[in-house]
């Protein structure tokens, strides 16, 4: 799960550097302002790849996936690719444990 879940992370990660180049043409925002949440919200991306075995952390990954998705009243974008995003942190959820699943039934390899 670890793998597919972090992949989906880097790519907000990026997601969320871009979506800030966009809103820093918003008349209404400080460029300041605008750093300052994506700043946030990739350095959360950064850290949720490493504590995604901790209790909690897929929550937050949730978590995350709203905040994009209300991002949107922002950049208008943002509400189709964070309806994507959630969609892929849920496959990565869900057939990472599968994964995680068949991995821990096969026996392991002679030495």
């Amino acid at each position: 799960m670890r793998t597919l879940c972090s992949s989906t992370l880097i790519s907000e990660f990026f997601v969320i550097g871009f979506a800030g180049l966009v809103a820093m043409k918003h008349p209404d925002l400080s460029m300041g302002t605008v750093w300052t949440v994506c700043g946030v919200a990739m350095a959360v991306c950064l850290l949720l790849c490493g504590v995604l075995s901790r209790p909690g952390a897929l929550a937050l990954g949730w978590a995350l996936q709203a905040g994009l998705i209300v991002s949107g009243f922002v950049v208008g974008t943002m509400f189709f690719l964070g309806v994507v995003f959630a969609a892929l942190w849920w496959a990565s959820v869900h057939y990472g444990r599968k994964v995680d699943e068949i991995r821990a039934r096969r026996p392991a390899p002679a030495a």
